[in-house]
């Protein structure tokens, strides 16, 4: 038996699972997330699978992070000075 556990979480036993795999498989497409359990402990999680974002647009990346000013310090002396005041 399925019971709703928080908003957007929802636990079934292994039995209701396998009998209902397409009404929880939609419950997954609406945005829910399922855990399946197996005498009361939790065994796996059905979840909505993530999409992929699609290509990086890589002219706006370059104009945006040109804006960015460079700070006084270069990475490498900064690292070494975090490294070497958290040493002494």
């Amino acid at each position: 038996m399925a019971e709703p556990v928080g908003e957007h979480l929802i636990t079934v036993n292994a039995a209701d699972a396998r009998a209902r795999l397409s009404e929880w498989l939609d419950a997954v497409e609406a945005g829910e997330t399922v855990v399946i359990t197996r005498r009361g402990t939790p065994v796996a999680e059905l979840r909505p699978h993530r999409r992929s974002k699609g290509a990086v647009d890589w002219s706006w990346l370059r104009e945006e992070t040109a804006k960015i000013p460079y700070g006084p310090t270069d990475a490498g002396d900064l690292v070494r000075g975090m490294r070497d005041d958290d040493r002494y």
